[in-house]
């Protein structure tokens, strides 16, 4: 699919009532936006497949759903440092700051780099992009060692006073993922949060008790990285 034909086929689907919806119901506040669901973007970013020369051209275009779906076809191996500092700059609402952390960053060569950089930011979707990177990295990353992970708690600790919803809900999406990984950071996690929930701040207490309530469950959805390690019962 050409740059051409992509462009027009988002204009083919253009509805000014969904961008009113996404901001009303999902708190998306997007500017040059065609309205446009994440799903369809989804389904187009399958048909184009991986190309990194169309993505960044999309990217330069200034649409927001073309931007959302560079994020989607670039090859997350060929992304460079000053692409990602390019792009986060860029992020004005959670969904296109998730489409890239997720998708994208995580998959990529300097997640690590970059969740010790941007955890540490002040503006709020760059902040939270580094956040993002931490509870998809316990996913995309299947081989590391658990002290890597748990290199990430004393950052969820230092940052989870923040009381800014998209950061303090990046938090505790980050410090629930790592507690999923596998029998012995899910421990770990709990203890994190524990030492979280004494902290004073509401946002601190709402982070903390939220991941209790879902890592102390008995039927919790556990993953078993790595699982040279976990796979097979031996923790």
């Amino acid at each position: 699919m050409t740059y051409e034909e992509t462009i027009d086929r988002l204009y083919a689907l253009q509805n000014p009532e969904k961008v009113v919806f996404k901001e009303r119901k999902f708190g998306i506040v997007s500017n040059n936006s065609l309205g446009i669901y994440h799903s369809e973007l989804k389904s187009i970013a399958r048909e184009i497949g991986k190309d990194n020369e169309l993505a960044l051209r999309l990217f330069d275009s200034g649409i927001y759903e073309a931007r959302i779906l560079c994020s989607k076809i670039f090859k997350p191996r060929d992304v460079t440092e000053t692409l990602m500092e390019k792009w986060v700059k860029t992020f004005e609402n959670w969904e296109v700051c998730d489409s890239f952390s997720m998708g994208l960053f995580a998959k990529s060569d300097f997640a690590v780099e970059k969740i010790l950089e941007w955890t540490k930011r002040k503006p709020e979707f760059e902040k939270r992009a580094g956040f993002t990177i931490i509870a998809s990295y316990c996913m995309a990353d299947k081989l590391s060692d658990n002290v890597v992970f748990e290199s990430f708690f004393p950052i969820i600790k230092r940052e989870a006073n923040d009381e800014r919803i998209y950061v303090k809900k990046a938090v505790n999406w980050a410090l629930r993922n790592i507690g999923k990984r596998n029998p012995d950071l899910n421990k770990k996690a709990i203890l994190v949060a524990q030492e979280v929930l004494e902290n004073e701040s509401p946002s601190a207490k709402w982070i903390a008790k939220n991941a209790l309530n879902e890592l102390e469950k008995d039927n919790i959805r556990m993953s078993d990285y790595p699982r040279a390690i976990y796979r097979g019962g031996r923790v």
